[in-house]
């Protein structure tokens, strides 16, 4: 099996199921989401070109490829790379409910895809200025959609989501392993 992410995350969310890849390979991509394209649209297109990117280059292996996109609204926050954005994105989230979804794509050994997208609700709560700027001095946000990481310190500022917690981190883990299963995975 080929994991089509360098995501510690899903690294680490796939050993939480007793899988390791045997193959880690990171697909290249644009990530620009397509003019008017909603943000499950956006999530699942990049799971499949990924998934596909990557099943070229490893014929008759199992590939797993998922991403991650977290809206509020049909608005698409970014993957934060500089503090400037993870303020801005703490400043969109605060105080409201936004969905992070989750994009899956399983590409068998016989190349039959199997795909799924998720979402959950999340709700931030309303940050102080000093919350969001010891969180911004953290480093946490670097690289995480929407400029934040449940699994961290932005736990405390969550008191509410509605649907799979692996979702928010990163890979469905009740999806992903049906996926699996369809592709005909076994973790003998």
């Amino acid at each position: 099996m080929v994991l089509a992410s360098a995501s510690p995350r899903r690294l680490d969310l796939l050993a939480q199921m007793g899988i390791t890849p045997d193959h880690i390979a990171p697909a290249d991509l644009d990530e620009t989401p397509l003019k008017a394209e909603t943000p499950d649209a956006h999530a699942l297109r990049l799971a499949i070109e990924k998934a596909r990117a990557v099943a070229a280059k490893h014929p008759a292996s199992i590939v797993l490829a998922a991403d991650t996109v977290v809206a509020c609204g049909r608005r698409i926050l970014p993957k934060a790379e500089s503090e400037a954005q993870a303020r801005e994105c703490l400043k969109i989230l605060s105080g409201r409910r936004h969905r992070v979804y989750n994009g899956i794509c399983v590409i068998g050994a016989d190349g039959t895809e199997h795909t799924a997208i998720t979402n959950t609700i999340v709700r931030i709560k309303a940050l102080s200025r000093v919350e969001a700027e010891s969180y911004i001095a953290s480093g946490e946000w670097h690289g995480k959609a929407g400029g934040y990481a449940i699994q961290g310190r932005a736990a405390a500022f969550i008191p509410f989501i509605s649907g799979s917690y692996s979702t928010i981190v990163g890979l469905s883990l009740y999806d992903t392993m049906r996926l699996l299963n369809r592709a005909g995975y076994s973790q003998d």
